[in-house]
């Protein structure tokens, strides 16, 4: 009887472990392969709000009113938070007032759109003051880029998309520099993403696949790793840009991400604008292109280079979260956003 008993328990005992373990995995993989949630594209009488979520905007009311005439002159209204034009030392006011002016634009039921006026750093620094419950109920396009990407991790690890594109301060006198920037962030925000060419280049590592893109800033992804707010790239194609960084520090921030699994499960990587590279007394000794392809030498995905996004005026827009197929050869690259 008691030999009998004992059986039974194991037999008890195995069937529980498999069923955790199926509904962990069962788990796992929808959380992998869902696309995110996408909030409501734009249309004519939407709001935006611009705010400032990280560093300081002096002098810089004039390129803000050029940002308000522009989103007006595309027929949405425009809220500008309270707090946009402060001043705490770095930052575009104390982080308490960043955060509320972002966290009012979370909660606005009114609100289409946060567009976040610069970048610069801080707003790692409100990340987890930021409360997502409203902003659940009225999903809403948050765009930025650069130090922004701390916004794009956390906001894809609610389970929701977001624009990678230009910010307020982006905009200059001419328009016309910037023509292409423009027609992307207006075709993303009003639901017709533009589907991209990208020029070759012998660097390329040609493969087709088709997953969500996400990523941003190469500092920024960096920054994340170890947190709340570092993405799973799992089935993800992963997208990266930098500036102003020497070579090692690059390759620093790519084999940290590789260490902590980063490239793993990842099914692609797209290599943004990688400008105004500092050159060290020490010279690295190959092309950054050469670079990232040595940290990814032990994957079979592929790698696309000269994607016109990040810090360049030539910032073309990138839905993060949503599903690209993306097709890299040696002479060109292509980018479609699925329907």
């Amino acid at each position: 009887m008691i030999l009998q008993h004992r059986i039974l328990i194991i037999i008890l005992s195995f069937v529980l472990v498999n069923s955790i373990y199926g509904q962990n995995k069962t788990d796992n993989s929808k959380r992998m392969t869902s696309e995110l949630i996408q909030p409501p594209y734009l249309k004519a009488g939407d709001t935006v709000a611009i705010v400032a979520p990280s560093g300081i905007l002096k002098n810089r009311i004039e390129e803000i009113n050029r940002s308000k005439d522009l989103l007006k002159s595309w027929g949405l209204n425009v809220v500008v938070g309270k707090h946009v034009f402060k001043q705490a030392n770095h930052f575009a006011g104390t982080d308490e007032e960043r955060c509320e002016d972002f966290q009012n634009a979370l909660d606005d039921p009114k609100i289409s759109a946060i567009w976040c006026a610069r970048g610069g750093y801080g707003t790692v620094r409100i990340l987890d003051k930021l409360d997502y419950t409203n902003f659940k109920k009225h999903p809403k396009w948050v765009v930025g880029y650069s130090d922004i990407t701390a916004l794009h991790n956390q906001i894809h690890n609610e389970g929701y998309q977001s624009l990678h594109a230009m910010m307020g301060v982006s905009l200059t006198k001419d328009l016309t520099e910037i023509k292409e920037t423009l027609e992307t962030f207006k075709a993303a925000l009003f639901g017709n993403p533009t589907n991209y060419t990208l020029e070759g280049s012998t660097y390329n590592k040609a493969g087709k696949v088709s997953a969500p893109i996400v990523g941003g800033n190469l500092t920024m992804l960096h920054t994340m790793l170890g947190s709340e707010t570092s993405i799973d790239t799992s089935d993800k194609i992963l997208f990266i840009e930098e500036i102003g960084e020497y070579k090692y520090h690059i390759d620093r921030m790519l084999q940290s991400l590789k260490r902590a699994g980063y490239f793993k499960n990842c099914k692609g990587v797209i290599v943004g604008d990688m400008t105004k590279l500092r050159k060290n007394t020490t010279l690295w000794g190959t092309s950054i292109e050469q670079l990232i392809l040595d940290v990814l030498t032990d994957y079979d995905f592929p790698v696309a280079f000269n994607m016109p996004a990040g810090h360049e005026k030539d910032n073309r827009a990138l839905i993060l979260g949503k599903t690209v197929e993306l097709i890299v050869d040696k002479d060109k690259s292509t980018i479609i956003f699925e329907e």
